[in-house]
């Protein structure tokens, strides 16, 4: 009992001598930690404006914060009576030694191939990043569930990041009866597609025969959009796309069925009369 009340004393003295000391490197050390984590982060949006390259934005950046955070250590502990010198010297030491790793080994260390908030599809699974850990990635998928993916498999599987790049190819494929104008339904998409605030004006928008089919002539779209903006565009132009034609009354090609009648044996080789189907597959 004695033993507490003795160091209770003591803090007491302490706190009368030095509290206020101790009570500003507590300050110092709390807003400039909050400090450094703000500078890192607008550091990293600065620096992907300037710099493409992730792996160098990241060396940077961490650079840049290990020096605030030295720099945050040497206030606090000159606030609390350390001598500046020896302090500077040692947290220089470990601050260069800790830039020379990062440089040396941050290309090294596999990165995941996106960020929190970009849509991905990995192995079976399709959906949005909510986080990322060493051990795993949070994706919640757009039915509502959750997954926690092993970084692991991750890396060893092919990733698509549909965010990765600023824009995206849409395309709008439709297909036309053989007896429907040909360049009126091509100048009908690309109106339609060119019509779009949407759409990029370069490269601009084009429209191509994708094929023959045994049903009718099947007729692409190709147009550009931001990534953002990519998957309600691409759904009203298939809208518009059906309203357009049937504005225009070209009819959309559909599967047919095509029975040929013989009457005569002779033509049809045969001893007694039959019925022969001759059926074409929808291959559109």
């Amino acid at each position: 009992m004695n033993e507490q009340v003795s160091k209770l004393q003591e803090m007491g003295k302490l706190m009368q001598t030095h509290g206020l000391e101790l009570i500003i490197a507590l300050i110092v050390l709390v807003v400039g930690l909050f400090i450094t984590k703000w500078a890192v982060k607008n550091s990293k949006i600065l620096l992907a404006k300037i710099i493409k390259n992730a792996a160098t934005i990241s060396i940077i950046s961490n650079s840049i914060g290990i020096i605030l955070l030295a720099i945050v250590l040497i206030t606090a502990a000159m606030e609390i009576g350390a001598k500046p010198g020896p302090l500077i010297a040692f947290i220089m030491i470990v601050v260069l030694c800790a830039i020379g790793v990062i440089v040396i080994f941050r290309p090294l260390i596999p990165t995941l191939p996106f960020k929190v908030g970009n849509t991905v599809k990995t192995g079976d699974l399709l959906g949005k990043i909510e986080a990322t850990t060493l051990l795993n990635t949070r994706l919640k998928a757009f039915d509502g569930k959750t997954f926690f993916v092993p970084n692991r498999k991750i890396l060893d599987d092919v990733v698509i990041n549909y965010q990765f790049t600023k824009t995206r190819r849409i395309k709008v494929d439709v297909s036309i009866r053989y007896d429907q104008d040909l360049v009126k339904a091509k100048q009908v998409l690309e109106a339609i597609m060119t019509a779009d605030p949407r759409i990029l004006t370069k490269p601009a928008p084009q429209v191509y025969v994708l094929k023959l089919t045994s049903n009718g002539v099947e007729i692409g779209g190709r147009c550009w959009v931001n990534n953002a903006k990519y998957w309600v565009a691409k759904c009203e132009l298939l809208e518009k796309a059906k309203f357009g034609f049937d504005n225009e009354k070209i009819k959309f090609a559909y599967p047919q069925l095509d029975v040929h009648h013989y009457k005569n044996e002779e033509s049809a080789g045969l001893d007694t009369k039959e019925l022969f189907l001759e059926t074409q597959e929808n291959q559109a």
